[in-house]
């Protein structure tokens, strides 16, 4: 392989490697909201036999 195309698969590699880390980072100090605004509910609406 060439220097170019190492060099472009090690910057693929640390972007993807680089986002998976910073999106486990971003998830543990900041974990899914569980409180939601009220409204938007599902309702389910029985079929008519």
């Amino acid at each position: 392989m060439s220097t170019s195309a190492v060099v472009l698969l090690a910057v693929s590699i640390a972007l993807v490697w680089g986002g998976l880390a910073v999106s486990i980072i971003v998830l543990a100090r900041r974990p899914e909201n569980d409180h939601m605004p009220p409204g938007g509910e599902d309702t389910v609406v029985p079929d008519e036999v």
